[in-house]
């Protein structure tokens, strides 16, 4: 089974699919697995099963599957199915991070930046955050940016950290939407500024949607601070 028939497949009635790929899983498709694996975490066209959905990424990784092994990390961080261990997601994260998954590569990064489960460093997170981002990884296109930005771990590098923000801004990360918009506000293109805001609000979080709402109140320009409203209300869902 490949992934464009697990992707058809997602696409039909939520019931009727998840019957299917529980079919294709028990019969060993490992794609059939992690998507019929993703449903019972989700709860899509079944109850969320967190505990069976851990089960089946673990069958997964256990025939090869680097998504699985990246989804067994997932499930520790988050105590998902599982209780929540850092220690052993990291691991998990770092094996399925060697195999070259950006998903993985991301991650592990983001454990070694905060020293979850792992020795905090900055240096090894700049390393793998590097390797997803040239794969095209727009959230960790735009944490090397902000290494670059703040100088984490490297040289402060203001032109290449803008650069980086606007690609991941295009990537769809709406953090890097948010970032770009605040490095076009500070080279003085409020109208671009506005455009990149309303689109980071759009598919931000709550928790996003709250600290940009505060970060938005702070500017002059009331095209900008006024965005500060729908910031909240999207994070109230009100809007």
């Amino acid at each position: 089974m490949t992934p464009q028939e697990i992707t058809a497949i997602l696409d039909g009635e939520p019931v009727r699919a998840f019957a299917w790929l529980a079919a294709a899983a028990r019969l060993g498709f490992v794609d059939a697995q992690l998507a019929y694996a993703q449903c019972l975490l989700s709860g899509r066209g079944c109850a969320p099963d967190p505990q069976a959905a851990y089960r089946w990424f673990d069958t997964a990784a256990r025939a090869g599957s680097a998504e699985g092994l990246n989804m067994l990390g997932r499930c520790h961080e988050n105590g998902w199915g599982t209780p929540r261990n850092d220690a052993t997601a990291a691991p998990l994260y770092r094996q399925a991070a060697e195999t070259g998954l950006d998903w993985a590569q991301y991650n592990y990064a983001n454990m070694l930046a905060r020293g979850a489960g792992v020795a905090k460093d900055m240096e090894q997170a700049l390393h793998w955050y590097r390797l997803a981002a040239a794969q095209g990884h727009a959230k960790a296109t735009n944490l090397v940016a902000r290494f670059l930005e703040e100088g984490w771990a490297c040289a402060p590098d203001p032109e290449a950290a803008a650069a980086l923000y606007a690609r991941a801004a295009e990537g769809g990360d709406f953090r890097a939407q948010f970032n770009h918009g605040l490095t076009l506000a500070r080279a003085g293109d409020i109208a671009g500024a506005r455009d990149w805001f309303q689109r980071a609000i759009a598919g931000g979080t709550s928790g996003f949607l709250i600290s940009a709402a505060r970060a938005l109140a702070t500017f002059p320009q009331p095209e900008l601070r006024g965005l500060a409203s729908l910031a909240r209300q999207r994070a109230n869902g009100a809007a």
